[in-house]
């Protein structure tokens, strides 16, 4: 996936369209991520996206195909844009979930940290671009890691838009729509971000993402 995705597009296109477990109990984020916000942004606003795409996909050619598939799809179709954004919201948020991690299971291993050193110069200088990524998407969006070519930066997307339908490999995202962060946080996204870098990021999982590519 680090050139290029569809090359071995089976292996990973296989998301089904359904509301995942989340990987640890909705407490388990605070305080810094309260149950309450869960309580909605997955409890409502991610089931809301899985149940719209599977509404949208319902008796046409794209029922019973994998999430990637209906997303890729979508995507080359202007006329499928709220398939796609529905479908693409469902797939960023099943990944962000996975992104996060209780702050005591929360560690940097050493080799990605000398990756990072490597790309950003030092890892403040890393935090600090992910966190300005994050604050300069006008509006709803998404800040990304993403590994292209041997080497990790950092992007930033509008809405539903993410990294690998144009052949970049995501390997960490943080949600910077409202619903992610406003019952904690209220206007304040920058110490969401922040707050969520410092104690929450599953760095175990960037590092594998990373050594899948």
């Amino acid at each position: 996936m680090t050139q290029d995705i569809s090359a071995n597009k089976h292996e990973w296109m296989k998301t089904p369209i359904e509301l995942p477990e989340l990987p640890w109990e909705k407490n388990a984020l605070e305080p810094v991520i309260s149950a309450h916000t869960l309580e909605f942004h997955y409890g409502k606003h991610h089931k809301a996206y899985v149940d719209k795409t599977l509404e949208l996909i319902k008796g046409t050619e794209l029922e019973g195909k994998s999430l990637e598939e209906v997303i890729l799809a979508a995507s080359k179709d202007p006329a499928k844009k709220g398939l796609f954004n529905n479908a693409a919201q469902v797939w960023n948020h099943n990944f962000y979930w996975k992104s996060l991690t209780p702050a005591s299971k929360s560690s940097m291993p050493e080799a990605l940290k000398a990756m990072l050193e490597r790309d950003f110069g030092s890892l403040e200088a890393f935090k600090k671009q992910l966190v300005n990524a994050g604050m300069t998407q006008f509006g709803s969006g998404w800040a990304w890691v993403v590994y292209e070519g041997g080497k990790l930066s950092i992007e930033k997307t509008p809405n539903a838009e993410e990294p690998w339908t144009e052949n970049r490999h995501a390997v960490l995202t943080l949600d910077v729509w409202e619903h992610a962060y406003y019952l904690d946080y209220q206007n304040k996204r920058q110490a969401y971000l922040e707050t969520v870098i410092d104690n929450l990021v599953n760095w175990e999982y960037m590092l594998h993402n990373i050594e899948k590519a």
